[in-house]
């Protein structure tokens, strides 16, 4: 029996700004968003591994917390993050996430793939959309979706 409980759980999360508004154009605004992403799931106990992607969506690889449910954590980074780039002012005053998100589950084995994928996000988001992006993973991913409510 475990006198201790451990967890290995591993999510690739992803959301985007309300109606995919490009908030964070400001490559300098979008990285210390990243960073604040990344120290909002730090005091979470949900260890970021990796944090990317573009003017309109973010994308974070990082392991889930045995305290926290998944819900709660997405919660609370879009709570604290939007709140911090409203802060920020000029376009930004209007900021807001996305109602929903996506989160897949990643195996131990393909963490490197998966945070490679994040770190390449200006260059994959040259040829792809998010739109085209998310209904790519979420095939990869066997999971279905209704388009009416995906994209808010």
């Amino acid at each position: 029996m475990l006198a201790q409980s451990l967890s290995a759980a591993y999510l690739h999360l992803t959301f985007s700004t309300k109606h995919r508004h490009p908030f964070l154009r400001d490559k300098t605004v979008r990285d210390v968003l990243h960073a604040y992403l990344g120290g909002i799931s730090k005091q979470l106990e949900c260890p970021p591994l990796r944090i990317g992607g573009v003017e309109d969506h973010v994308h974070i690889l990082a392991q889930l917390g045995r305290t926290v449910t998944q819900a709660d954590w997405v919660k609370e980074l879009k709570r604290v993050s939007s709140h911090w780039a409203k802060k920020q002012g000029g376009d930004c005053t209007r900021f807001e996430w996305q109602g929903g998100y996506a989160a897949f589950s990643v195996s131990r084995s393909n963490l490197a793939q998966v945070a490679g994928y994040i770190a390449n996000q200006e260059q994959h988001h040259k040829k792809m959309s998010f739109q085209e992006e998310l209904r790519m993973l979420l095939r990869k991913h066997d999971l279905e979706w209704d388009e009416r409510y995906v994209w808010d």
